[in-house]
């Protein structure tokens, strides 16, 4: 009767229906083994075949950070989404997504291993470093031949969604945190001194 929406994630109560199908202009039958389920907090809705979603795909990788740009947000979804069908695809969404966060973080987003060494050199944490290149190295090696073959390891795409969410935590979501603290707290005139 409830479980986590796959559109709003939010746990709630579900509606169940049966999906009908056309026989004639008049007439209307059950498909069997077939139902429609509505999420009574958003109103998304899933179809069921049994006891296994098909619509839309259930992915259990984890939703995009709430500071991720939404453009960039796009794309993790999309790699999301892809991710029960195609594991390789969804890492290569991964690693555009990163590309796009490294111009987001002031950086060119044209190579990609430049733009991180430029963010090292700047004070990147070393474990973020490490991160931006799982997910680069990884999501480039699953869409060249030979290199990685990620259809059979779901797990290790499942893994990448936490790293790209951990680093929008340290390089997007925590700044902006301490930036509004420190706004909130210090008086104008003492952030003006500190300036100085």
């Amino acid at each position: 009767n409830a479980f986590n929406c796959p559109h709003c994630h939010a746990y709630a109560t579900q509606g169940w229906g049966s999906v009908s199908r056309v026989i004639s202009h008049a007439s209307y039958g059950q498909v069997p083994n077939l139902r429609q389920c509505t999420c009574l907090h958003c109103e998304g809705f899933s179809i069921w075949q049994g006891d296994q979603m098909v619509f839309p795909l259930a992915s259990d990788a984890p939703p995009p950070a709430t500071d991720l740009p939404t453009d960039i947000a796009a794309d993790y979804n999309e790699a999301r989404n892809i991710l029960p069908l195609s594991s390789r695809g969804s890492a290569a969404l991964l690693r555009l997504c990163i590309q796009k966060l490294c111009r987001e973080l002031g950086e060119e987003g044209k190579n990609i291993n430049a733009d991180i060494k430029s963010l090292v050199a700047k004070g990147l944490p070393g474990q973020i470093q490490q991160s931006l290149d799982i997910v680069r190295v990884v999501g480039n090696n699953a869409v060249h031949p030979g290199q990685l073959d990620l259809r059979d390891n779901v797990e290790t795409a499942r893994k990448l969604f936490g790293l790209v969410n951990l680093i929008v935590e340290v390089m997007i979501t925590q700044p902006k945190h301490v930036q509004q603290m420190y706004n909130s707290v210090v008086p104008q005139s003492q952030r003006d001194a500190i300036a100085n």
